[in-house]
């Protein structure tokens, strides 16, 4: 790798969590390598998702129909192509309930792209202030996004 692709993966990151921010989700997958794999780790690498498209449709599940969403930018440290990433994002329905959850992701640049994504964060944190119907609209939304990533991460 050379200092260029070391110094432009934070930056490359920083970029993507600002188009997801901004719910510009054109922008997000401009981010996304083509074999990107996206995982919701306390979720599994079972129901992963894989490329920009696919990606950008499960990122729409949870975030689309909030009211709010904010990304709060936190530590960020690199390592080569890796990058971790210590932020929060808020989530603001419309019926007023709100949660402000913690992160920890991974993301591996390559080429100027990210090529995997790793999310770490509390789920149960979620499910304690989300509208009751949260997981319900969640089990009944499009799935065709999933990918089986198990031993790819």
């Amino acid at each position: 790798m050379s200092v260029d692709q070391a110094v432009a993966a934070p930056e490359v990151v920083l970029g993507m969590w600002r188009a997801l921010s901004a719910r510009d989700w054109d922008a997000v997958a401009t981010f996304l390598a083509q074999d990107c794999i996206y995982v919701d780790v306390p979720v599994g690498a079972a129901a992963a998702a894989k490329g920009p498209v696919d990606i950008v449709k499960r990122l729409k599940i949870g975030l689309e129909s909030l009211a709010g969403y904010q990304n709060f930018d936190g530590l960020l440290v690199a390592d080569g192509e890796n990058v971790l990433y210590e932020h929060s994002e808020q989530w603001d329905w419309a019926g007023g309930e709100s949660a402000l959850l913690q992160f920890v992701t991974v993301h591996r640049v390559v080429d100027g792209k990210i090529t995997r994504w790793k999310d770490y964060w509390d789920m149960g944190a979620l499910a304690n202030h989300a509208p009751s119907t949260w997981m319900a609209d969640f089990a009944s939304a499009d799935m065709s996004w999933v990918y089986d990533a198990t031993g790819e991460i």
